[in-house]
């Protein structure tokens, strides 16, 4: 035995009127997290090569403190 398919509760005006709001403040966030990770990536991958090609970056483990003996 199948169930019947209950029919969505069909919204007032004012809920219909507010849900589509959201939904467009949604959207303008979205795009606006969109366009700013983009820019974050751009800016990432223009400095990367000046880095690299410097040698000023030093390895994370070459940042450490050598270890004195006898300490």
């Amino acid at each position: 035995m199948t169930q019947p398919v209950k029919p969505s509760p069909a919204l007032s005006q004012k809920a219909s009127s507010d849900r589509e709001a959201r939904l467009a403040r949604e959207a303008a966030a979205l795009r606006a997290n969109l366009r700013k990770r983009k820019q974050q990536v751009r800016a990432r991958a223009t400095k990367a090569p000046e880095d690299e090609e410097s040698g000023d970056v030093p390895h994370p483990a070459s940042m450490r403190e050598p270890h004195q003996a006898g300490s």
